[in-house]
């Protein structure tokens, strides 16, 4: 059960006063449990997400890293993988004007989601073989401008085994981005502070022209996760990507 707090105040996203929310721990529930449930109600960023209709509160993340590098631009050509609920999608596709009539936008995650004006869901894991020719399939042959991976593999409480689960799908995204994107296209991918990400992050310094390191507001402070976000693909040379 869940309820006011007794005087209690933080604040939301925007600076603004709000009541904290204590929830009472319940018979059969785990404590674990408890406590996210009321991180998720004292949540500004879940409350937001809520009064503005977006998907999730991880809208706001691709929201805060594009008003400050500001690559989703109209006309361009999105990939995003593990794509639901959908929070980026939306935002992708309102920001590069992507319509039902000119599609720009491509989703693909196993698990449903509902579906998004200007957006194309492919309703499918990104590990299988043949997904990656499926994305391409579906953007009509054409290369993408941008590659966004918000994945993360299911938690299993073993930080390093999480953390290796999640660089794996960090590298899938990357081998995608490198072999599918336009030069000049950019690869913005979540990753979790490791051991390995240097290694990785060299590898991505021969592909782009300047590669950075973000943590968006809206990003949990003690969430390990944190964006690369590469810019510049180096590709191939631009005649032998014409349409």
């Amino acid at each position: 059960m869940a309820k006011k707090s007794g005087g209690g105040e933080g604040r939301d996203s925007r600076g603004h006063r709000v009541e904290k929310v204590r929830v009472k721990s319940a018979r059969g529930r785990k404590s674990s449990s408890t406590r996210w449930l009321q991180r998720q109600l004292n949540d500004p960023y879940v409350q937001r997400a809520k009064l503005e209709g977006f998907r999730s509160r991880s809208t706001f993340k691709l929201i805060e890293m594009d008003d400050r590098f500001q690559f989703l631009k109209p006309g361009m050509r999105v990939v995003d993988l593990g794509c639901a609920p959908g929070g980026w999608c939306d935002i992708a596709a309102r920001r590069v004007q992507s319509n039902s009539d000119n599609p720009l936008v491509v989703g693909i995650d196993y698990l449903g989601m509902d579906p998004l004006p200007g957006v194309t869901v492919l309703l499918k894991d990104f590990l299988d073989d043949d997904a990656p020719q499926m994305l391409m399939d579906a953007l009509g042959g054409h290369k993408p401008d941008i590659v966004l991976s918000d994945m993360a593999a299911p938690t299993t409480g073993h930080q390093q085994t999480d953390h290796l689960r999640t660089v794996h799908l960090f590298e899938v995204a990357a081998l995608f981005a490198k072999e599918n994107l336009r030069p000049g296209g950019v690869f913005l991918s979540k990753v979790f502070k490791g051991g390995t990400e240097h290694e990785m992050l060299a590898e991505l310094k021969k592909d782009y022209q300047s590669i950075a390191h973000i943590k968006p507001p809206a990003s949990r402070k003690e969430s390990p996760e944190m964006y690369v976000f590469a810019k510049g693909f180096r590709g191939q040379s631009a005649q032998d990507d014409e349409d």
